[in-house]
């Protein structure tokens, strides 16, 4: 049994997913594994429009085993099973089982000659359909039901992972909003976040896109209250606060690359106190970005920045410490993220922050 706790090494990203079921999908059925709200269903939607293919969804929760095998109908005085219209159909398309491992062991065990024999009763799917499944995994905190290893061993498996390159490209081409693209372009990392281990909001391509949607409803005018209010009805609660933060600096004109030119200076007012947070996780992103990790690969350009960022660290440490520390402070796991020199010349040169981190 496989009871959804699949997991790979080896991963597609969006762009690469579609040439996979190409080639497979037109002789084998391909199951798409990957975290909730990471695109799964639209990608297999798209692939079909792409061959020119029907998408026929069928959804394992919301199914019972007789919506598969049909009801028995007389014909010349026998019995048989007419197959539900939505799968009866005379044209090649492509029959998507969304939620396929979520579903209920008996409706899985109702798929499986759709999936291993292409056929349901007397029913066979027309010549050049292809059949895709999908499915979260159980280590998601999504519903996730053991999959028996008869069916898992007929289906090509592939692990989809959410890329920030790829849905910034689909994004400008969708209309989402500027602000999120923009912020994600700057934040990559806050696409997408593992699914918690409690009923909390988190964020993920979808939720984005969500979000995205409520932007454009309200218009730019939209009041920072309900900003929030909608952030964090969609994002993890820490990417909700950095994203208004965000957009407060984009409506009060801040910028990081004008600070660091000195063309203005950390937010200090009252009214600003979450503007710094954001500011300072932009910061240190661009600091791991540009300092190498080795001090002799730095150029002169570098190090003339290198000690810019030692000055612009203290004008935000009078500022609020919290957020200078936030710059050089560690990862998760407590190994240091910034440059090692960088941060020992730090710790020389403003020991006020070192200590007051320790």
């Amino acid at each position: 049994m496989n009871d959804g706790r699949a997991q790979s090494s080896i991963t597609v990203t969006p762009a690469l997913l579609p040439d996979v079921p190409l080639h497979v999908a037109v002789v084998r059925p391909v199951f798409v594994w990957g975290a909730p709200g990471i695109g799964k269903s639209s990608l297999v939607r798209s692939f079909a429009a792409s061959l020119g293919l029907e998408c026929v969804t069928l959804v394992g929760t919301q199914l019972a085993a007789e919506d598969l095998i049909g009801v028995p109908e007389l014909r010349d005085g026998r019995s048989r099973f007419a197959p539900p219209e939505a799968i009866a159909r005379d044209d090649a398309y492509c029959l998507f089982l969304d939620e396929l491992n979520a579903s209920a062991p008996e409706v899985q065990k109702a798929f499986y000659s759709l999936i291993l024999d292409r056929r349901i009763g007397a029913y066979e799917l027309p010549a050049g359909s292809i059949v895709i499944g999908a499915g979260n995994r159980a280590t998601d905190n999504a519903l996730a039901r053991p999959m028996a290893s008869a069916l898992v061993n007929r289906l090509v498996h592939i692990h989809l992972r959410a890329s920030p390159d790829d849905w910034l490209t689909w994004a400008v081409g969708a209309g989402i909003h500027p602000w999120i693209t923009d912020y994600l372009t700057q934040r990559p990392d806050h696409l997408v976040v593992a699914p918690p281990k409690v009923e909390e909001v988190f964020s993920t391509p979808r939720s984005w896109h969500m979000l995205s949607d409520a932007l454009r409803s309200y218009g730019d005018g939209i009041p920072e209250e309900t900003l929030r209010l909608l952030a964090a009805g969609t994002l993890s609660p820490g990417h909700a606060s950095a994203f208004c933060g965000y957009v407060k600096i984009v409506r009060h004109r801040y910028s990081l690359p004008a600070v660091v030119r000195g063309d203005a200076r950390w937010p200090a007012a009252p009214a600003d106190r979450d503007l710094p947070y954001f500011l300072a996780e932009a910061f240190r992103a661009r600091l791991v970005k540009e300092l190498p990790a080795d001090r002799d690969h730095a150029s002169p350009a570098v190090r003339q920045f290198a000690h810019r960022g030692k000055a612009l660290l203290l004008d935000l440490a009078d500022v609020s410490l919290e957020c200078a520390q936030l710059v050089i402070a560690t990862d998760d796991a407590g190994a240091p993220v910034l440059p090692s020199w960088f941060l020992v010349e730090v710790s020389r040169d403003l020991p006020r922050l070192v200590s007051a981190r320790a």
